[in-house]
């Protein structure tokens, strides 16, 4: 069995640290996911009247009605 070095054990403190130091912007992610959902929401309040027009009128003119 081999053990680290002491460079390895070194560059793994290192990387320990680092992410210990993460905190991360949570506040920040949630608004750019809320804010995404509004997006969509308001997107699909205006195009969905006119998807849903094309949507029949393909479906008419494939079926004949």
């Amino acid at each position: 069995m081999e053990y680290p070095t002491i460079s390895q054990v070194s560059r793994l403190d290192t990387v320990r640290q680092r992410l210990a130091s993460e905190t991360g912007d949570v506040p920040g992610w949630v608004m750019v996911t809320l804010m995404t959902a509004g997006l969509v929401v308001a997107l699909s309040a205006v195009a969905l009247p006119a998807l849903t027009n094309l949507f029949n009128s393909a479906i008419a003119s494939v079926s004949g009605i």
